[in-house]
C-alpha cells in the first residue's frame, strides 16, 4: 500500500554575499509520502487541501521550506498518487470518519478536498 501527494515546487538558493546564481530559483517535483488511513498525519489533505488546490499558500510555502530546507516561492498541488490498496483504504476511514469532514459521502469527500487530482497507478 503506497501514496504520495505530488507538489510543483519552486524554490530559491540562499548564497553568501557577493555570490549569484543563474538561475536564482528552481522547479521541481516534490512526493511526500501519505500516511496509512487512520494513522499519523492520514488527514493532510483535509488540512491542507481544498478541489484539488493548496488551501493557504502561506502555509504550504512553509511546508515545503520545511521539506526542501530551502526558501520557497510558490507550490501547487498536483495529484494524489496512490495505489487501489491505499485508496480502497482511504475510502473505508472516510467512511467511519464522515464527521471529521463535515461530509455525507466519501465520493463528496475526496472531490470536496482532493478535486479530480487522484491518480491511481499499479
Amino acid at each position: 500500500m503506497r501514496a504520495a501527494y505530488v507538489f510543483k515546487v519552486r524554490f530559491a538558493l540562499e548564497t553568501a554575499p557577493g555570490v549569484e546564481t543563474d538561475p536564482r530559483a528552481f522547479d521541481a517535483v516534490v512526493e511526500l509520502d501519505a500516511d496509512p488511513p487512520g494513522e499519523g498525519d492520514w488527514l493532510f489533505f483535509r488540512d491542507a487541501l481544498w478541489r484539488g488546490e493548496v488551501n493557504d499558500e502561506r502555509y504550504a510555502r512553509e511546508l515545503a521550506a520545511e521539506w526542501l530546507s530551502a526558501p520557497v516561492e510558490s507550490v501547487s498541488f498536483r495529484e494524489l498518487r496512490t495505489d487501489e490498496e491505499y485508496l480502497d483504504a482511504l475510502k473505508s476511514e472516510i467512511a467511519d470518519n464522515l464527521d471529521l469532514f463535515n461530509s455525507d459521502a466519501v465520493d463528496e469527500t475526496l472531490t470536496k478536498y482532493l478535486g479530480s487530482s487522484i491518480h491511481v497507478r499499479p
